[in-house]
């Protein structure tokens, strides 16, 4: 038990590091002496957690995941069932992939840019394959409770909500300005594919 806080807590210690290192120099400029340094971990003592800046990185990637996910099945779990809490959880994070600003979002694009390195291309595939499953929860878990329908093929809406999502967190390096298509509009076609009203019922 000690054992298993001691390592949640470093982890939680590198993550917090990492974080706060990437806002202050960016994915680029961070290194990991800059991490032992911050937080006083030795190098082993990093090295016995990731095995590189980058797998770091990826786990930074991953904690955003978890969270999300955290909000939403906490708010699936309230009496009555209804559409609209664990729909506010999701709605809520999705403004962050519009801010290039964000770690997340920084993150999200150095990785990118790296996937011609084996290791980093298999960090951004566990990155995008956990979306995925992720979000087929999230609409299982909702058809489960009755408050999404079972005529929703899980898997092509998860996968589509995905690929929006990618396409946000790019579009906000590369462009900047008033969008016909921004997160808003995306939670209304999350909305629109996923409420009752709008399915005959399987």
């Amino acid at each position: 038990m000690k054992r298993e806080l001691k390592r949640e807590r470093t982890r939680r210690l590198l993550l917090d590091t990492a974080k706060a290192l990437i806002q202050e120099k960016g994915c680029a400029g961070m290194t990991l002496n800059d991490i032992m340094e911050r937080s006083g971990l030795s190098k082993g003592g990093i090295y016995h957690y990731v095995k590189s800046k980058d797998e770091l990185l990826g786990w930074v990637l991953q904690e955003w995941l978890e969270e999300t996910s955290r909000r939403f099945f906490a708010a699936t779990a309230y009496e009555p069932k209804t559409f609209e809490r664990p729909m506010k959880e999701i709605v809520a994070s999705l403004p962050d992939l519009e801010n290039p600003g964000s770690v997340g979002n920084q993150v999200f694009m150095y990785l990118l840019g790296k996937c011609h390195q084996p290791e980093v291309q298999e960090v951004m595939r566990q990155f995008y394959e956990g979306a995925l499953q992720v979000s087929k929860q999230w609409i299982a878990a909702g058809q489960k409770a009755g408050f999404i329908p079972r005529s929703v093929d899980a898997g092509k809406t998860a996968e589509l909500f995905v690929l929006i999502s990618l396409g946000l967190r790019v579009r906000s390096f590369i462009s900047s300005g008033d969008y016909a298509f921004a997160s808003a509009e995306f939670a209304k076609l999350m909305a629109e594919m996923l409420r009752p009203s709008n399915h005959q019922s399987g």
